[in-house]
């Protein structure tokens, strides 16, 4: 006499087959998801205007430490990221970068505009005093320290090289390695747009 699974049986087997396909993303960058810093950012934007990760709720933020004199990694981020969000196609509305300067005392609002909107146009640039970037820099991990140069106003700032990545809710979700590929920065983005 055969025996057939019982409807309950095939059932149990049936979630257990969705949970294992539903499992987390696969992201391409680190997930830090969880973490307890990188929770405010309070600065103001290369327009004047005073800025706070709460405004951008609702999109995909990116957020890159950086200066306008860094010779290689700032710039090559920055080209990679108009890249990823040229390859997000319409989603690319709903994905904001920001820049913020590590070196307040020579880049100034007017320079930061300059600077940012040359690689995209939606792209911000943020600023605040000394005091205020070395705050933004501890609630987000980012080591940076002038190396002086030649004269006093040609140091060099050594820093920190990753981007961090917000999800539409305002999470801390990825790190973004230096040198990641568009592609994938693209990918995890569109998973997290998906609200993943």
């Amino acid at each position: 006499m055969k025996t057939f699974p019982s409807l309950a049986s095939l059932v149990l087997l049936l979630n257990l087959m969705l949970v294992a396909c539903s499992g987390p993303p696969a992201f391409k960058s680190t997930d830090i998801t969880g973490v307890d810093w990188g929770k405010e950012l309070a600065l103001t934007d290369h327009t004047g205007q005073p800025r706070r990760l709460a405004d951008f709720k609702g999109k995909a933020v990116i957020v890159f430490f950086g200066y306008t004199q860094c010779p290689d990694v700032c710039p090559t981020t920055l080209l990679s990221m108009r890249e990823t969000v040229a390859r997000l196609g319409s989603d690319a509305g709903r994905v904001q970068v920001l820049f913020v300067t590590l070196d307040p005392a020579r880049d100034t609002q007017q320079l930061l505009a300059e600077y940012v909107t040359a690689f995209n146009p939606g792209f911000i640039g943020l600023r605040g005093d000394e005091a205020a970037t070395a705050a933004a820099a501890r609630e987000f991990k980012v080591f940076y320290v002038r190396q002086p140069g030649s004269t006093p106003d040609s140091y060099s700032i050594d820093h920190s090289t990753g981007s961090y990545v917000f999800d539409p809710q305002g999470r801390l979700r990825l790190l973004v390695r230096h040198g990641e590929a568009p592609d994938h920065v693209a990918a995890d983005l569109k998973l997290l747009l998906a609200g993943k």
